[in-house]
């Protein structure tokens, strides 16, 4: 079009021409740049998940080796180091995107985001690198190696490894060898560089997960080798009169004989014989009554002795004079619920042992019963039993009454204080949670309050945003705090019982 002499109608022909080509590459790009910042998001996402993941993990290898030090302790060293070159690569490529976007005003209009120039003179100098690009590459390196070497010999995570962080030269579509950082950064969009930076951060937390998973893989697999197993002996009761049938179940039940104690003593007598990680007792009952069996198991941990308690008894009886009342959740009963409960008299069979009280019913199972109580603080359970000889033994035994405690509210199952982006709040799930209870209740959401900073409060009813909330949410602004309360929820299965109010959840708009 350039050639030859134009006219000058011609030429405004071409130009129009040029700008119409350059008008569509431009709202390609456009899309491009904002498929990028889509990418970018979803990843942002999964590295929080899959970070919250490890760390769940990695707390439960700590918690092993403490409990278990022989079998675990190498096993989390090696976690911990992970763990730590994780965090630390993860922060310093956090701090480079931290770097890249501090001229950007709004980090989430990514079509704004189609310069190379930030990173191109952070990464590169003339036909060299600059000292940042130097860096970069040494800190991708340099985390390679020092995973590699914590691996060992565990040929798929290395392949792994070496794959998704090698920087060795690349190919280009020509067939002429080119430096990995030139290939992979240079003249290329921002948001294209963010992006690819949350990639080796995904990259990061997947090796971290894949190392966890392979070392506790491993240990479970040599603990539940059956090999381990040996049967276990369990009488139906712990006393049988004479003329009785000997009534009991063998099982089988796994030995771990990498716990080894440093030192058993038990009733003030040092322990000598241990196998299969237990201490093996031989001693004369005692006469009728309670007996203590006291003491303490010595491990050494760390260089230093940890000392784990031994505080049990056990009952040495010609007869039964009492029963035994237990409340199988705990010490009280909870109303709206049945709360299960075992009642039995040691020596006396089940069908001979009869329990009463308001609320209480049998259950199936031997000696199970489920308490329902209604009005009151307090009921009583009285428990009679025939002995085989004909003498009936009597007893009783009261419980508190207790209402169900106020309920948590959450948002996504999450509680207190919680930071997200206000299109996540949109399509989020309120609730009512009930932590730290000990029975398995289901609540059901009716109801909720929400308030916007600047913005009325607006009444939901169920447990979904309407299109009012979501409109208020929409006002919201980054930092602002948004505040769910006034939750009304119920319980499923019971829906007469009246659970109190939940308490508030805050959310940071991010």
């Amino acid at each position: 079009m350039a050639s030859g002499k134009l006219s000058a109608r011609q030429k405004m022909i071409n130009l129009m021409y040029l700008i119409f080509i350059a008008m569509l590459a431009m709202n390609m790009s456009k899309e491009v740049l904002s498929a990028f910042g889509f990418v970018n998001e979803k990843l942002v996402d999964n590295n929080t998940s899959t970070s919250v993941k490890n760390s769940e993990i990695l707390a439960n290898i700590a918690t092993k080796a403490q409990e278990q030090p022989e079998k675990y302790k190498s096993l989390y060293n090696t976690a911990k180091s992970v763990d730590d070159l994780s965090n630390k690569f993860n922060a310093f490529l956090e701090n480079e995107k931290a770097l890249f976007l501090e001229e950007i005003e709004d980090v989430n209009n990514y079509e704004s985001m189609d310069q190379s120039g930030v990173v191109d003179e952070y990464f590169f100098k003339g036909d060299t690198f600059t000292e940042g690009g130097k860096e970069f590459l040494n800190n991708i390196n340099s985390y390679r190696e020092e995973i590699i070497k914590l691996v060992g010999n565990n040929t798929s995570i290395l392949a792994n490894v070496r794959k998704r962080f090698d920087t060795s030269e690349q190919e280009t579509e020509g067939g002429i060898m080119q430096p990995w950082l030139n290939n992979r950064y240079e003249g290329f969009p921002l948001i294209s560089t963010i992006t690819n930076l949350t990639s080796i951060q995904t990259d990061i937390r997947t090796t971290q997960s894949e190392i966890f998973g392979n070392l506790l893989g491993g240990q479970l697999e040599s603990d539940v080798s059956m090999s381990n197993y040996k049967t276990i002996l369990i009488p139906e009761k712990s006393a049988f009169f004479q003329g009785e049938n000997f009534k009991g179940k063998i099982v089988l039940g796994r030995y771990d004989a990498s716990l080894k104690p440093e030192k058993v003593v038990v009733n003030g007598i040092e322990i000598k014989t241990i196998k299969d990680g237990g201490a093996e007792l031989n001693f004369p009952a005692g006469a009728v009554g309670e007996r203590e069996i006291k003491g303490k198991f010595v491990f050494i941990e760390n260089g230093k002795p940890v000392e784990i308690e031994i505080n049990s008894s056990y009952a040495v009886i010609p007869k039964p004079n009492s029963a035994v009342i237990s409340a199988d959740k705990m010490n009280v009963v909870y109303r709206g619920v049945p709360n299960p409960m075992t009642i039995s008299i040691p020596g006396i069979p089940d069908n001979l042992v009869t329990a009463n009280g308001a609320g209480l019913q049998r259950a199936t199972g031997s000696g199970k019963y489920i308490m329902t109580p209604s009005t009151g603080n307090e009921v009583k359970i009285s428990v009679s039993g025939k002995m085989p000889d004909g003498q009936t033994v009597a007893t009783s035994q009261n419980f508190r009454i207790k209402d169900i405690p106020s309920p948590s509210g959450s948002i996504r199952k999450q509680m207190g204080y919680v930071k997200m982006p206000k299109t996540s709040l949109e399509n989020s799930t309120v609730g009512a949670e009930l932590p730290d209870f000990d029975f398995d209740l289901v609540l059901n959401t009716s109801g909720f309050t929400i308030k916007v900073p600047g913005q009325g409060a607006v009444v939901v009813n169920g447990s979904k945003m309407d299109a009012q909330a979501k409109k208020a949410i929409a006002k919201a602004k980054r930092g602002d705090v948004i505040t769910i309360f006034d939750i009304k929820s119920s319980l499923v299965g019971n829906t007469s019982y009246k659970i109190k109010e939940a308490s508030a959840v805050s959310i940071e708009i991010q």
